[in-house]
């Protein structure tokens, strides 16, 4: 949806998504940012955690090497700044990306629409350099990687029912590019 902003570098995007499920059932996973890079690969490369936070997940850290559909990388920590809630809960950001995102999960029948403001400067050299050119082509990649979020979840709430034939879930899309990302084990985020 909308994609609005004050700068070149400044970029406001909404997203709906609509996934059969409850608000708890998305709660745990979106809550759960240590497993995005297993069930959102297309966009999580590396998820490396660095605060667990309070128990109700206020105060939560993660590192976190992220793409979309363009051939770059992004460098960003990720921490929960409210309670994560079958509600929903906020984050911020800092690092190649610097802002405040905000997951609401709301119930509406069998499914649970689920939607997420992400307002984020673009500090990485090259985005803060071609900005002002390829706004619309960055816009297009978080757009991409939004869609990508959502047939993943849809897949990981499926794999997560209980009796589910395993078999029968199709993997989650990998990440384009793919062979330019592949790193030893034990690389650090520095």
């Amino acid at each position: 949806m909308g994609g609005t902003s004050k700068s070149t570098t400044d970029y406001e995007f909404q997203t709906v998504w609509r996934v059969a499920g409850t608000p708890h059932e998305v709660m745990d996973i979106l809550g759960d940012a240590g497993t995005l890079a297993r069930w959102w690969p297309s966009v999580y490369l590396r998820v490396v955690p660095l605060d667990p936070g309070t128990p109700d997940g206020t105060g939560k850290a993660f590192f976190l090497l992220t793409k979309g559909w363009m051939p770059y990388t992004l460098r960003w920590r990720f921490t929960v700044t409210e309670p994560i809630t079958e509600r929903g809960f906020a984050i911020s950001a800092s690092g190649d990306l610097n802002g405040v995102g905000r997951w609401i999960f709301e119930q509406d029948g069998p499914e649970t629409v689920i939607t997420y403001h992400w307002r984020v400067s673009a500090s990485k050299p090259m985005l803060r350099r071609l900005s002002w050119l390829l706004k619309p082509a960055f816009s297009a990649n978080h757009h991409w990687a939004m869609a990508r979020g959502q047939e993943s979840l849809a897949l990981e709430l499926r794999r997560r029912r209980p009796g589910t034939d395993l078999s029968k879930v199709p993997r989650p899309s990998p990440p384009t590019f793919a062979s330019r990302y592949r790193w030893p084990r034990s690389t650090t985020h520095a």
